[in-house]
């Protein structure tokens, strides 16, 4: 096997690969105020609209990492940067209101689910040793980093032409990303690093769902996945709600730059989370994170009837909490993998896992409907509420399934 590069050089570049192929990711949700104007859709549609996405994901998911058990995690990574691209693309020509739109977010969920996944799967091969959990931890905060550069570049640019124009462009970020895993990731397969394959069918996945740790570590991120996508989705439109409401303050940015920033906030606290959780121990630290999130969501929900610096204050506490178990999920879940099933065990949590991501949004819509169409403060606190509420099952579910020894 030739030389690889160093664990620093590839995980940068891997990295950098998820940042650019995941620049049409927040298209939709940013663009949301314009779409329920131009396409009259609700706000249960268009939280379909934005939950199909993590519907196709959580289909395609289940296939695509398990085979990164048994073929090089390149060859599904490239190929589904092609299918994210022609999704964007295809959003931009075709998309007119509430069907279209579904099946080319279904296609686009797809592509997440041959890249974020099997792109970890990809970096794990290179990993080892102590330094492992940290570079994981630096791969899963890099998509709140992609979240908010899509978020800026479908402003920018929509504010230069016009949103169909805005999604072409942002194809760019997936043709990048397939350029650069092609000239500077090397291909390799498990089992030329002496992994273990498995001898199981490709969808068996019994080894994984049997490990009561691993699941343990996968119903708490279905959880976190919940809360933070019903955040993302619904960020700039809360946003605009608190600000029209509040007609005394002035922003220096405008609401889009500034649902970019209060997401940037979750990247650190990433990092930093993952840090605490190897120090004081993961299932604590996750626990201590999903309630403390909960009482911020009640906050965040009820801040709407004060100053718009509130608002924003609790967003980007909000979008702290939310964020601070999410590494510390996922590299449990890794340490936590059956011998030779990694990839099987990252499909599993991406599939249950992402599960969460689509009923999220979808869910604080409906709330929004049910309690006033999202025409009230009650209304958008009530949404709050309710999903911290969820959040607060998923130190609950993660101690029925795996209680941890005493130390």
């Amino acid at each position: 096997m030739k030389s690889q590069p160093s664990m620093v050089k590839i995980t940068v570049l891997i990295c950098l690969a998820e940042i650019l192929g995941m620049a049409g990711f927040a298209a939709f949700p940013t663009l949301l105020p314009q779409f329920f104007s131009e396409w009259g859709i609700s706000n249960t549609g268009a939280g379909w609209i934005t939950g199909i996405y993590f519907a196709g994901y959580v289909v395609a998911v289940i296939i695509l990492t398990s085979l990164t058990d048994r073929v090089a995690p390149r060859d599904i990574y490239l190929a589904s940067t092609v299918i994210s691209g022609l999704a964007i693309i295809g959003f931009a020509v075709f998309a007119e209101g509430f069907w279209t739109a579904m099946i080319f977010r279904t296609l686009a969920g797809v592509g997440l689910a041959g890249t974020y996944m099997p792109g970890l799967k990809m970096l794990s091969d290179f990993l080892h040793g102590p330094k492992k959990s940290r570079a994981i931890a630096f791969y899963t905060s890099s998509f709140g980093i992609g979240s908010s550069l899509s978020i800026v570049a479908t402003g920018y640019l929509t504010d230069l032409s016009d949103w169909r124009t805005a999604f072409a462009l942002l194809c760019l970020g997936s043709v990048a990303a397939f350029v650069l895993t092609v000239c500077l990731v090397p291909r390799i397969k498990s089992s030329e690093l002496g992994s273990h394959i498995p001898s199981t069918h490709v969808l068996d996945l019994r080894p994984v769902l049997r490990c009561r740790q691993a699941m343990a570590f996968v119903l708490g991120y279905t959880i976190h996945n919940f809360e933070l996508f019903a955040f993302r989705a619904w960020t700039v439109a809360f946003l605009i709600y608190a600000a029209s409401i509040d007609t005394l303050t002035s922003l220096p940015l405008s609401i889009v730059a500034m649902a970019a920033i209060i997401n940037l906030f979750g990247v650190p606290a990433s990092i930093l989370g993952n840090e605490f959780a190897l120090k004081v121990g993961r299932h604590r630290w996750i626990f201590v994170i999903m309630v403390l999130s909960a009482v911020v969501a009640a906050l965040t929900g009820l801040s709407v009837n004060w100053s718009l610096w509130w608002v924003i204050g609790f967003m980007c506490l909000y979008a702290i909490t939310i964020t601070a178990d999410s590494s510390a999920l996922t590299s449990g879940v890794v340490d936590a993998a059956p011998p030779g099933y990694l990839g099987a065990t990252m499909a599993v949590h991406s599939s249950i896992g992402f599960t969460g991501s689509f009923l999220g949004p979808v869910v604080f819509g409906a709330v929004l409907d049910f309690s006033g169409e999202g025409l009230s403060p009650t209304s958008w606190t009530t949404a709050f509420i309710a999903i911290g509420a969820i959040c607060m099952i998923g130190p609950l579910l993660m101690r029925m399934v795996d209680k941890p020894a005493a130390k």
